[in-house]
């Protein structure tokens, strides 16, 4: 079977890529286990710097500070995404004198820098720091997740529009109840995608004082002294893995389970 984007590889490419693959995976096996003897070398293996993860006391800051983190992220998200849908539809509305200014405050959200919209907000309103951290992350979250949910609307083909207008639907009707149901699981991993990007960005917190997981790590390091700095920002790097992992895995299962509804229900339209 050929692909229109690139031709088939041959036996020949195929053995080249088999080798740098190989050679590839060999340099970074190599530059693990230089890593990892590098850490033994300064102790880092060693038990007494793990023994820390005995002590409940650890584990509450621990705790603490991932709750903060989700609490954060949560809120950010129920807020950005249904404001971004918003800002989406304004975005692409067919009236200049509405469009045209959304996509200037659309662009002047996206190029600011989380942190300074985090500032900005303490400083400006002097608020909390809780509060200037959901802010921040709602305004430039819901700035993209508006402009996911636009590609994905205009990347649409134009007979669901057209069909959705001459079934008797409004303009506005076609955009929610047809184009925009499809758009939004057409670009479903790039809206988890982000909302991985705003969990991550939580940690952005600390800057304002904010108590998240990096800065209950931090604490506890500074605390502790620099010979644990290691084993608990480990220990916090693997926790924000497993809630991103985590966040994915349940997006691949909304997307499989929406798709196994759209296949029934074209099924049962036969």
């Amino acid at each position: 079977m050929t692909s229109v984007l690139y031709d088939v590889p041959g036996p020949k490419a195929r053995r080249i890529s088999l080798i740098a693959s190989v050679i590839g995976a060999l340099l970074i096996a190599g530059l693990l286990a230089l890593a990892i003897v590098t850490l033994a070398s300064q102790g880092i293996f060693e038990a007494r710097r793990w023994e820390i993860f005995g002590n409940p006391d650890v584990w509450k800051l621990i705790g603490d500070g991932l709750g903060a983190t989700l609490t954060a992220a949560a809120v950010a998200a129920v807020i950005a995404f249904p404001l971004g849908l918003v800002i989406s539809l304004l975005r692409i509305s067919l009236v200049p004198a509405i469009r045209i200014p959304i996509r200037v405050v659309l662009e002047f959200l996206r190029g600011m820098p989380v942190v300074l919209m985090m500032f900005f907000v303490l400083l400006v309103f002097g608020t909390s720091s809780y509060v200037a951290v959901v802010a921040g992350l709602v305004l430039y979250n819901a700035a993209i997740f508006a402009e996911i949910i636009r590609a994905g609307v205009q990347s649409l083909p134009k007979g669901q529009r057209e069909a959705g207008l001459a079934i008797g639907l409004t303009s506005f009707q076609s955009r929610m109840f047809i184009e925009l149901p499809q758009a939004i699981r057409r670009m479903l991993p790039s809206l988890v995608a982000q909302l991985v990007v705003l969990l991550k960005d939580t940690s952005l917190g600390y800057i304002v004082a904010y108590g998240e997981l990096l800065r209950a790590v931090q604490v506890m390091a500074d605390f502790l002294g620099p010979q644990f700095l290691f084993p608990i920002f480990f220990v916090a790097a693997a926790i924000y893995i497993l809630i991103n992992l985590a966040v994915s895995r349940l997006a691949i299962w909304i997307e499989r389970r929406g798709s196994k509804k759209a296949a029934g229900g074209m099924a049962k339209a036969r």
